[in-house]
C-alpha cells in the first residue's frame, strides 16, 4: 500500500509554483474573437464542446490548471494550491484563501463538494459524469480544505479536475437556478460575464481583482461567424482580432495582409467519423466498417482539401495524448480489399447510409465529408451527406446524427479522456460495445503504473483499429488569423485553452 501511495504521489504531486500575474496596470482595450459558432450554453457542467469551452474557461477556474510542456501533460495550482494523496483512495486539496465569485460570494470547500456533487447528480445529466463516476465522496475538512474519496485508485483525478469541473458559486446556483445559470453565469475567473445576444456576440469584462492578478484587455468579444470566408474578411478589414478555424485556402490572404499574421498549432483533436454499431443495420458487421476504413484515401484528403494540415491516425488517440500507440497504423487506402470485404458481408451489390457533417466546426468538415462520400460511392457504400449548423448538430448529437457522423476529440489529453468516454460500452457517447476493449479501459483506470497504463492503452487502440467503430481519418492543424495588434498571444493543441486571454493584450 505504501508503495502504491507513493507511486501515485510521484505522479501527481504538486507544490507551490510562482504563477505569472499580468501587469499592475489597469486593463484597457478590446479583443474580438471570432469563431464559426456560438456556445450551446454557459453552464460549465452541461455541455461538452469548443465554442463553449473558449469562453468559460475564462469566466471560471479549477482547483488544477492545466499545461503542456514539450509534449508532457503538466498540473499547475489553480484554487487548490496544493493536493497530497492520505491514501490511494483519499485525495486532500488545500484552498487558495481570499477568492471569491464575481459575485462576491466566498470561495471555499463547500464550493468544491457543491459543484462535484452537482456533476454526479445523475438528474443533473452533466455531460462529464463520466469522468468523476469514481469518486464516492467529497468531504469538507474545513472552509479551506477539502477531501475526496474515491472508489478504487483513480490515476487520472487531477487530470480531470483540471480540465473539467469549474467550480460554481452554491448559493448563487440554488436560488437562480439551472436555466438562468446557463445564460448567466459567475465564476472566480480572470473575466466576468457581461452579457450575450445570441447569434451576434458574447461580451466579458476583466476581474480586476483575480488571483493571478488582473487580465491586460478590459473586454473580451466573442462572435459567432459560421462562414469561414466572412470570418477572414472581418479579420482582414479589421472587425475581429482573431479568427478561428481559417481554411488554408485563405491563409496566404492574411498573410498578404500587413496588419495581420498567421499562427498555426497542431492539434489534439482526433477528428473520425462515428459509427453506429448498436443498431442492426450494415454497420454492425465489422467487415463493413473495415471496408469503410479501407475505402477512404485519408492521405489525398489532406494533401488535397487540408493542403497538407493535418495527419492521418489509424486509432483512437492522437500523436500529442498520453497512451498514443504509434505501432497502430493508419488504414491504408484500398478501393478492392474494400469491395472484398463488402462482398463477404453480403454487400456485393453495395448499402446506403447517411453521413452527418457539422459545417464550420472542423478545418473543411464539410468538404472532407464530401470527399468521403465520393470516395465510399466507388465502392459501393452510397452515401447521403446531410449539413448541421453546429448549434444544431450539438443538440441532436449523439443519437440525432446515426449512422455515421463527424466528431472531433482530444478529452484531456490522456487516453482515458477519449476511450471512455467515446468508446466503453453504455457510455452516452459510445456507439459500440466490446468485452474485451472494456476490460481493458476498467484496468487502465485502476492503475497506478504509467508504463503499465500506456500498454493497455496501446492494446485498447490496436483492438479499437481492428474492430474499427470509426472510421478513422486524421489530427488536423488548428490555423488562426491574428491582428498584429494582438500582443502576448498564441494558440494551443488543445483549444480549450486557445482564447484565454489573461496574459494578451491589444496594441494601441
Amino acid at each position: 500500500m505504501r508503495k502504491m501511495i507513493g507511486i501515485l504521489a510521484a505522479l501527481v504531486a504538486a507544490t507551490a509554483m510562482s504563477l505569472p500575474i499580468s501587469g499592475l496596470a489597469a486593463p484597457e482595450g478590446q479583443i474580438v474573437i471570432a469563431q464559426g459558432g456560438d456556445p450551446s450554453t454557459l453552464d460549465p457542467h452541461m455541455h461538452a464542446e469548443n465554442f463553449t469551452f473558449a469562453v468559460v474557461h475564462n469566466v471560471f477556474d479549477h482547483l488544477a490548471r492545466r499545461s503542456v510542456r514539450s509534449g508532457q501533460l503538466a498540473h499547475d495550482p489553480g484554487l487548490a494550491t496544493s493536493w497530497t494523496t492520505v491514501n490511494a483512495t483519499t485525495w486532500e486539496f488545500k484552498l487558495r484563501p481570499g477568492v471569491k465569485f464575481h459575485n462576491g460570494e466566498e470561495f471555499n470547500a463547500e464550493a468544491v463538494k457543491f459543484s462535484i456533487e452537482r456533476v454526479l447528480n445523475p438528474d443533473q445529466k452533466a455531460r462529464w459524469r463520466w469522468a468523476f463516476a469514481d469518486i464516492e465522496r467529497v468531504e469538507v475538512v474545513d472552509p479551506l480544505t477539502v477531501r475526496i474519496v474515491t472508489k478504487a485508485p483513480f490515476p487520472t483525478l487531477i487530470t480531470n479536475l483540471a480540465f473539467c469541473m469549474p467550480i460554481m458559486p452554491p448559493k448563487y446556483v440554488r436560488e437562480k437556478g439551472d436555466a438562468h445559470v446557463a445564460t448567466n453565469p459567475v465564476g472566480t475567473g480572470p473575466f466576468k460575464f457581461v452579457r450575450w445576444r445570441k447569434d451576434d456576440e458574447l461580451v466579458l469584462e476583466a476581474n480586476e481583482v483575480h488571483w493571478r492578478g488582473a487580465p491586460k484587455v478590459k473586454n473580451v468579444v466573442f462572435k459567432p461567424i459560421p462562414d469561414e470566408s466572412t470570418r477572414v474578411a472581418s479579420l482582414v478589414t479589421g472587425q475581429v482580432d482573431i479568427a478561428r478555424g481559417v481554411p488554408p485556402s485563405l491563409v496566404k490572404q492574411i498573410d498578404d495582409n500587413p496588419r495581420t499574421r498567421v499562427a498555426k498549432v497542431p492539434s489534439a483533436l482526433n477528428i473520425h467519423v462515428t459509427l453506429d454499431t448498436l443498431k442492426e443495420g450494415p454497420l454492425r458487421d465489422r467487415k463493413v466498417r473495415q471496408a469503410i476504413n479501407y475505402g477512404v484515401d485519408k492521405d489525398a484528403i489532406i494533401r488535397a482539401i487540408l493542403e497538407g494540415n493535418g495527419g492521418a491516425v489509424g486509432g483512437p488517440l492522437t500523436p500529442v495524448m498520453f497512451g498514443f500507440a504509434p505501432e497502430v497504423k493508419p488504414y491504408p487506402y484500398d478501393p478492392e480489399r474494400a469491395k472484398r470485404l463488402l462482398a463477404e458481408a453480403g454487400f456485393a451489390q453495395g448499402l446506403s447510409l447517411t453521413l452527418n457533417s457539422p459545417n464550420g466546426r472542423y478545418l473543411k468538415d464539410k468538404e472532407v465529408n464530401e470527399a468521403i462520400a465520393g470516395q465510399l460511392g466507388k465502392i459501393g457504400v452510397r452515401t447521403q451527406v446531410v449539413t448541421h449548423e453546429w448549434g444544431s448538430y450539438v443538440g441532436k448529437w449523439p443519437d440525432g446524427l446515426v449512422p455515421m457522423y463527424m466528431l472531433g476529440w482530444a478529452g484531456s489529453w490522456d487516453a482515458d479522456g477519449i476511450l471512455y468516454p467515446l468508446l466503453r460500452s453504455g457510455q452516452r457517447f459510445s456507439r459500440w460495445s466490446s468485452p474485451d476493449f472494456d476490460a481493458l479501459i476498467d484496468k487502465a483506470r485502476r492503475t497506478l503504473d504509467q508504463a503499465e497504463r500506456v500498454k493497455l492503452y496501446r492494446q485498447a487502440s490496436q483492438l479499437a483499429h481492428d474492430e474499427a467503430p470509426w472510421l478513422f481519418l486524421f489530427h488536423g492543424m488548428d490555423i488562426y488569423g491574428v491582428n498584429r495588434a494582438v500582443l502576448d498571444w498564441e494558440p494551443t493543441s488543445d483549444e480549450s485553452t486557445s482564447t484565454l486571454m489573461l496574459g494578451a493584450a491589444k496594441k494601441k
